[in-house]
């Protein structure tokens, strides 16, 4: 993956494709088209770029200005329980489309037998760490 992609290739970029669940000149918020729990949300800046580390404060302010409206649709629309909230920044992190965005997953009790670790479980060899080995 090339931070410096075509953005005619970039499914983030056509802008036009899907009506965000909110939005501000920064970004929007859009259901994922492969949701891992009901009401998965991708954050997504306008402005193409790879990671989150190059989007100026403002970009990033206003982002997380979107996933709490997001948060609250879904809370609405959902009920979930809790949420994972983060980003795959890179290839070696799993990022797979090469336009930053934020995933907000709801998550519901009993959806995995146990939830915890979280995003712990990146390396499963290193998420169980409460447990005696």
């Amino acid at each position: 993956m090339n931070n410096k992609l075509d953005t005619n290739l970039c499914p983030f970029c056509d802008h036009s494709s899907r009506k965000p669940l909110v939005a501000n000149s920064t970004g929007g918020a859009i259901l994922d088209n492969y949701p891992i729990s009901p009401g998965h949300t991708l954050i997504i800046p306008v402005r193409h770029v790879a990671s989150y580390f190059d989007l100026s404060q403002d970009e990033r302010d206003d982002l997380w200005d979107l996933v709490e409206q997001a948060k609250a649709i879904l809370d609405k629309t959902f009920s979930p329980d809790s949420y994972n909230v983060g980003f795959n920044d890179g290839p070696a992190a799993g990022q797979t489309i090469g336009h930053c965005h934020i995933h907000l997953i709801p998550r519901y009790v009993g959806d995995v037998a146990d939830p915890r670790g979280g995003l712990r479980w990146i390396m499963p060899h290193k998420a169980d760490y409460w447990s005696d080995k």
